[in-house]
């Protein structure tokens, strides 16, 4: 069987995408190794339209009522190779093989983590990879955020009114943000940057304590209530590259269509070069890419 489109994920991107499909009755499949993508990874969700408070977990069982509701079921497998063959693609996985005209690359993202102690078990218990999803649950308290990139430095300028202080956390004695950033933050009353300082261990029991740091040689703690760490995210294209084109950060690239540089291919959310990763934005973008990928079959003989 060849399908007319087959998407990749089953994050929100993918399951927007596949709830479209399902509505247009076109004859598709969704493949995804889990189910939730970033869902997995959220605490409290307060900037999703339409739904005032919810939280990763339950957010991703309404997606996954709605799958149901539009009889979509999601194959739980890994694709690991895509390939060209005459007018359609063949998907590899972990378990089988399919063929399909078009496909809709949904992998999203995944935080670049420490990989430090304490933190894993104090995930969204106070820590965080991500100060606009998670940042005004700190309000008030005094707030560690890790990293000398732009991410880092944008979330402590989203922090700026909603912590009651702010450190900045830096394993190097420089930062690679842009400069109207650094001198916004590093003159701000709020702020004190720490650099030099390479992050060893978060603390805390049931909540987020402080964090343990080496600076000059010898390890020191901070006392804070919330961790933020951005230090990057990691697209979940590994299995594309070297098929579709990637860029510098390994996002697949798009035009404002959803389209590859491959013809019938499109992707959307968080593994595409948009480079915003907000909930919203996944699930709009999941939309467009299957009304696109709808377009191409409906123009081709």
């Amino acid at each position: 069987m060849i399908y007319e489109t087959i998407i990749v994920g089953a994050g929100i991107a993918g399951q927007t995408a596949a709830i479209y499909a399902a509505r247009k009755r076109m004859n598709f499949l969704i493949i995804s190794k889990d189910i939730g993508g970033q869902f997995l990874e959220s605490g409290e969700v307060l900037n999703y339209p339409g739904i005032i408070k919810t939280t990763g977990a339950e957010f991703n069982s309404r997606m996954e009522k709605q799958l149901k509701f539009n009889g979509v079921a999601v194959k739980e497998e890994e694709v690991i190779k895509i390939e060209k063959k005459k007018e359609y693609y063949v998907i590899k996985t972990n378990k089988n093989t399919y063929q399909s005209k078009t496909i809709i690359l949904a992998t999203g993202a995944r935080a670049r983590r420490l990989n430090i102690p304490g933190e894993d078990r104090l995930q969204n218990r106070g820590l965080t990879y991500c100060s606009v999803c998670d940042g005004p649950l700190f309000s008030g308290m005094e707030v560690a955020i890790i990293g000398g990139g732009d991410s880092a430095l944008e979330a402590v300028d989203f922090m700026l009114n909603i912590a009651k202080k702010i450190y900045l956390v830096n394993n190097s004695d420089t930062f690679k943000a842009h400069e109207y950033l650094q001198e916004r933050i590093k003159s701000h009353p709020k702020v004190n940057v720490i650099l030099n300082a390479n992050t060893k261990e978060i603390l805390g029991d049931k909540f987020v304590t402080g964090i343990k740091y080496e600076q000059n040689g010898k390890i020191k703690e901070l006392k804070v209530q919330a961790v933020i760490i951005e230090i990057g995210r990691v697209p979940n294209t590994e299995f594309v590259r070297g098929f579709a084109p990637v860029d510098e950060h390994d996002h697949i690239i798009i035009d404002a269509q959803k389209n590859t540089k491959i013809p019938g291919i499109f992707a959307a959310g968080d593994c595409a070069s948009g480079h915003e990763y907000q909930y919203v934005i996944a699930a709009g973008e999941g939309c467009m890419a299957l009304l696109k990928a709808a377009r191409y079959l409906a123009k081709k003989p």
